[in-house]
């Protein structure tokens, strides 16, 4: 095995963890288990070494997953670990992401949701415990399907709720309670020590995130 090869399976082994011991363990995302276990998810992990590269790898991203057949591949999660270490550059780059959705004809379509180490919502501080609804290992794009985020909506009860009870219950674990799951943290950059976030940080709700 050589060297990519060994950290692209630990990246991949990370953010597995992340996604069986927050994601679904903690019921953050209702829909998330049905899709995993029956490996419908896809992880890509990038080594653009440049915003433009990682763009055009989202745009193949984008068609490969709009053709694919959802019982073989529902959703993706694209990973860089070292273009975005900070969440203001990665933010930005998020809405470059979302405006490739609409260039590629697929609003209404398909999605783009966003997790980083410093994810940080507005009007929050960098240590708020409800920031990790939307953090991860590395930074993330998760691609959704619109369809099987419908559906899947159209079977929970009161999924406006969603948001509030994962802040409820990361309210409940606290600081201690996450870091106690386990999950690895990016090289150098830990999960007990954010970063300021600018002002300007997203409004979306992580409900569908995943």
């Amino acid at each position: 095995m050589n060297d990519t090869t060994s950290q692209d399976a630990r990246i991949i082994d990370a953010t597995r963890q992340w996604l069986e011991k927050a994601v679904i363990g903690l019921n953050l995302c209702p829909f998330a288990k049905s899709v995993y276990v029956k490996h419908q998810v896809r992880l890509r992990v990038s080594h653009a070494r440049h915003l433009d590269a990682f763009l055009e790898q989202l745009d193949e991203e984008l068609e490969f997953l709009a053709a694919a057949d959802p019982d073989a591949v529902d959703t993706t999660l694209l990973i860089h670990p070292t273009l975005f270490p900070d969440f203001e550059p990665f933010y930005d780059m998020v809405g470059m992401a979302e405006e490739a959705v609409r260039e590629h004809d697929l609003e209404g379509v398909l999605q783009v949701a966003s997790f980083h180490p410093r994810f940080q919502f507005e009007g929050t501080q960098p240590d708020d415990i409800g920031n990790y609804t939307n953090r991860a290992p590395y930074p993330t794009l998760h691609l959704i399907r619109e369809a099987s985020l419908e559906k899947a909506l159209a079977t929970y009860p009161d999924p406006e709720a969603i948001y509030e009870r994962n802040i409820e219950t990361l309210e409940k674990m606290g600081r201690e309670g996450w870091q106690a799951l386990g999950i690895p943290s990016a090289e150098g950059r830990p999960e007990d020590s954010p970063k300021d976030s600018p002002e300007d940080s997203p409004k979306d709700s992580p409900e569908s995130g995943q």
